[in-house]
């Protein structure tokens, strides 16, 4: 499928009749509201960083737009003959632009971190170093491009953007949201729980911002949450105010305000309790190898046998949470998975060893010379000794559609990174650990520390994962035990799961 040169993953938009040439637009509902709430005079200057087919400027008269793909910015010429629209990468634009407006609207680009690459990345996180943005090397290009828009304003001027909702909860989303409250008088954000964009796995919210100015501000976050977003001609009521000293508290993580204030006061008052922990208090969490090859570096027992590989060569591994069982990973499991001729045995070679010739046959095969060519292999020396492979005394899952499991390690396997290790810390007991997991609580907080994938998946990252609350057996009252789930019910709603 034909992707737009810089809409490789596009998140936002509903997809249209160009589906099949990977386009994706913005509903004309959602551009008409953001230009609404946005322009003041029919003589405001506007900007669309990234126009697409020109749909935002067809909408007022004296715009501007900034398109790179030669299909969409013929689009736009066609739809939008009154605007003034540059071909061109935005980054480099902005930087060389001298003009400025007074109101800015889109839909702007997402492209995740692993294909957000070379000079469009150089230049986009350049400019934002030179407005005081440091961006991580894991932000998407959405988060840049909001910035340098920002930038582009007159003093007084506007922002109305479809964000991702991941600027609710991503630690990358966070040097933008503290440049937003940095510069602008008012910056509000509204979550919306049914999807803007059916069609897509990604949750995306909306992004209101007013009185631009170049001095530091440091405003207040206004969040508001509604159930469905129809046209709107003034951004929906301001919802609750989010001081600066709970922003700190909460990490600049919107994903608690979804939650009704007392249930919030709930969860903190847990928190600063005797009567809890958090998990990276009792143990590490950490994350499995990565062989850079993984169907080669994994056999299937009857793969072993013809090439005639040690038996102690093969080490039982995880290769994701699919094979992880409820509550231990056993010898009983482990035979299981053999008995299945299922590819769980890793070659697991030590760099000095002396290798026995059926392991080089196999190393110096069509299979390992191909192998040998990936981005891991090639950068480690001898590249058929896969590092950091250990073995924990639990695994977590990181991605699941309720609950992460936490799972007892009785079978001494190792897991690859698509699974979490868990170490508990000298004293410190997994099954007394695994007994408080199965509670409400642990459920509630795994929902508040992680965060939603799309598709009604919940990823918990090493970090969040040692946030997360453990009860230590001190009784809960019945009505808190209510109120705990009503809010897993709620947040679980939130990133769709079971609608899927």
């Amino acid at each position: 499928m034909k992707h737009r040169s810089h809409r490789q993953e596009p998140p936002f938009s509903e997809i249209d009749v160009k589906k099949a040439q990977g386009q994706y637009f913005t509903p004309d509902y959602v551009a008409r509201s953001l230009v609404s709430w946005a322009r003041r005079t029919p003589h405001d200057r506007m900007l669309d960083p990234s126009c697409g087919d020109g749909r935002f400027l067809t909408l007022h008269r004296e715009s501007v737009g900034v398109e790179q793909d030669s299909i969409a910015y013929s689009s736009a010429l066609a739809r939008a003959p009154h605007a003034a629209i540059y071909r061109d990468e935005f980054f480099s634009w902005a930087r060389r632009n001298q003009e400025r407006y007074d109101f800015a609207v889109g839909n702007p680009p997402f492209i995740r971190y692993q294909r957000f690459s070379g000079k469009m990345r150089r230049t986009a996180l350049g400019l934002c170093r030179t407005l005081g943005v440091d961006f991580t090397a894991l932000t998407s290009s959405w988060a840049p491009f909001l910035v340098a828009t920002a930038n582009l304003l007159r003093p007084g001027g506007r922002l109305a953007f479809v964000v991702p909702a991941e600027i609710g909860h991503a630690p990358y989303a966070r040097p933008l949201v503290k440049y937003l409250l940095r510069h602008f008088q008012f910056v509000q954000i509204i979550a919306i729980r049914r999807k803007l964009f059916p069609d897509l796995s990604e949750d995306t919210w909306l992004l209101y911002a007013d009185e631009y100015s170049t001095n530091h501000i440091d405003c207040e976050l206004k969040f508001t949450d509604i159930e469905c977003f129809k046209y709107s001609s003034l951004p929906p009521k301001e919802g609750q105010t989010v001081s600066r000293r709970e922003m700190e508290h909460w990490q600049t993580r919107l994903r608690a305000f979804l939650l009704p204030s007392h249930l919030r006061e709930l969860y903190l008052e847990f928190a600063r309790s005797d009567k809890t922990f958090r998990l990276g208090q009792v143990a590490k969490i950490g994350i499995g190898y990565v062989t850079g090859a993984n169907d080669f570096f994994h056999l299937r027992p009857s793969t072993a046998r013809q090439l005639d590989i040690p038996d102690r060569l093969l080490q039982p591994t995880v290769r994701t949470s699919r094979n992880l069982p409820r509550l231990a990973v056993t010898r009983a499991t482990v035979s299981s998975w053999l008995n299945r001729d299922e590819p769980t045995l890793l070659l697991r070679l030590d760099e000095e060893s002396a290798l026995p010739a059926s392991v080089r046959r196999y190393l110096d095969s069509p299979e390992g010379q191909e192998a040998r060519k990936s981005y891991k292999c090639r950068n480690r020396n001898p590249w058929y000794s896969v590092p950091n492979v250990s073995i924990p005394q639990g695994f977590l899952s990181y991605m699941s559609s309720r609950q992460p499991s936490l799972v007892a390690n009785r079978a001494k396997c190792t897991c690859t990174n698509s699974v979490h290790t868990i170490r508990m810390n000298p004293g410190e007991r997994f099954t007394l650990l695994q007994r408080a997991w199965l509670t409400d609580l642990v459920e509630l907080s795994c929902e508040i520390e992680g965060h939603p994938l799309g598709g009604g998946v919940l990823k918990l990252e090493p970090g969040e994962a040692a946030r997360v609350l453990v009860p230590n057996f001190t009784p809960t009252s019945s009505s808190s035990l209510a109120s705990i789930r009503d809010a897993v019910g709620l947040l679980r709603s939130w990133r769709h799961c079971g609608s899927t």
